[in-house]
C-alpha cells in the first residue's frame, strides 16, 4: 500500500478524450500523496489544468520514463474503462513501470501481483480489488451505535457520492468534529489507504464487509460512507449492503443537474426527486425492521454548468425537494454538514 508520502504519476493515457479519467481525477483532488505527473502521450507537454478544472495541478507527459525522472516512486492507473478489466494496450507501459522500479496501484478487476512476481524490496503491487479475508456475514450491529453514519446514495451511477461525501467529511474534519470516511471503492481506498472494495466482495459477505468498517469508527462522531451504485440503475447491487451494513441514521441524495434519465439506460427516467428521497427511505427501514434514516440534503452536480446556471439548478432543487442542495466542489459542503448535525 501507498505511504503518504510517496510521489506517484497517474496513467491516464486516453482518458481525457473518453471520459474515463475518474479514478485519477480522483485521485489527483484528494490523496495526500504527491503527484508529480500524469502519463498521457496525448497531451504531453501541457499540464492538468489546460483540460480540467480540478484544483490540484500536475505536468503531462509522454512516458513512464519521464514521470520517473520527475520522482515517481509509484504508478496509478487512473482510467476506470468500461467493465474495468486491464487493455491488453497498457500491458507494455505497466511492463516498462515495473522495470524501472516503480510500484503499481491498480483498482482494476484484473489483478496485476502474479505478473511481477520479481520485485524490488521496496517495490509492490497493490491490487485493490481484493476482497478482504475473515469476512463473514452481517448482523446489524451499527444499529447499536451512538453515532450519525451518513450514507450516501444517488440516482445514478457515476453523479458524484464519493467526490460529496469526501467533501462533507473534510469540512467535518476542519471543523474538529471527530469524523471518518469508509471508502467502499477504489478511487475512495486509493485516496484513503483503507475500506473495502465492495464491488470485489462476496454478495453474501458484502454487508458484512461494510458493517466491519463501520464498527472500526465506532468511536467517531460522524462516519461518511461511500455510496456505491443506485436502487434505480438496473446494473447496480451494491446499495442494499451499504444500508444493512451501515444502518445508516441519515442520507444525502447525489443527482446530476439536468440528468432526466441513466447515463447508460436512456429508457429508464429519473423520477422525481422527492420521490427517490421517498424510495431509499423506505427500503432502508425495511418496513420498520430497521431504523428509517432521514435524508438531510441533496449534493448536486453542476461540473458542466456555468455559476449562475449552477445557482439556478441549486435553487431549483430545493424547491422540488424541500431540502437544504449545493454542489460541494463548487460551493462547499458546509451546508450539507450542519444538515446532519442539526437533525
Amino acid at each position: 500500500m501507498l505511504r503518504p508520502d510517496q510521489p506517484m504519476a497517474l496513467f491516464m493515457a486516453g482518458a481525457f478524450e473518453e471520459n474515463t479519467g475518474k479514478m485519477g481525477l480522483g485521485v489527483l483532488r484528494y490523496s495526500p500523496n504527491p503527484v508529480v505527473a500524469v502519463v498521457d502521450p496525448c497531451h504531453a507537454g501541457q499540464r492538468v489544468h489546460d483540460l480540467t478544472r480540478v484544483g490540484r495541478d500536475a505536468p503531462i507527459v509522454a512516458t513512464i520514463e519521464d514521470a520517473k525522472g520527475l520522482g515517481a516512486k509509484a504508478l496509478v492507473l487512473g482510467i476506470a474503462p468500461l467493465g474495468g478489466r486491464v487493455p491488453e494496450a497498457w500491458l507494455p507501459a505497466l511492463d516498462r513501470a515495473a522495470e524501472l522500479g516503480l510500484s503499481l496501484v491498480n483498482g482494476l478487476h484484473d489483478h496485476l501481483a502474479s505478473r511481477y512476481p520479481q520485485l524490488e524490496p521496496d517495490q509492490f503491487v497493490w491490487d485493490i480489488r481484493t476482497e478482504p479475508p475473515g469476512l463473514g456475514s452481517g448482523h446489524g450491529l451499527a444499529r447499536s451505535l451512538d453515532n450519525r453514519r451518513l450514507l450516501m446514495v444517488g440516482t445514478d451511477m457515476s453523479v458524484g457520492k464519493m467526490t460529496a461525501g469526501l467533501e462533507i467529511e473534510l469540512a467535518a474534519r476542519h471543523r474538529g468534529l471527530g469524523s471518518a470516511f469508509v471508502a467502499t471503492g477504489q478511487t475512495g481506498i486509493t485516496i484513503m489507504g483503507s475500506g473495502v472494495p465492495l464491488d470485489a466482495v462476496r454478495l453474501d459477505y458484502a454487508s458484512g464487509a461494510v458493517e466491519r468498517e463501520v464498527l472500526r469508527h465506532a468511536d467517531r462522531r460522524l462516519v461518511v460512507i461511500e455510496g456505491q451504485g443506485s436502487l434505480l440503475n438496473p446494473a447496480s447491487s451494491a446499495t442494499l449492503p451499504l444500508m444493512r451494513g451501515s444502518c445508516p441514521t441519515h442520507l444525502v441524495l447525489c443527482h446530476r443537474a439536468g440528468m432526466a434519465s441513466l447515463k447508460n439506460f436512456p429508457s429508464i427516467h429519473v423520477p422525481a426527486l422527492a420521490s427517490v428521497v421517498r424510495l431509499y427511505e423506505d427500503v432502508a427501514e425495511a418496513l420498520g425492521s430497521f431504523d428509517r434514516p432521514k435524508t438531510v440534503g441533496v449534493a448536486l452536480n453542476t461540473f458542466y454548468l456555468s455559476d449562475d446556471e449552477a445557482l439556478e439548478a441549486v435553487q431549483n432543487t430545493e424547491g422540488e425537494t424541500g431540502l437544504p442542495c449545493c454542489d460541494p466542489v463548487r460551493h462547499g459542503a458546509d451546508r450539507l454538514l450542519d444538515a446532519v448535525l442539526a437533525d
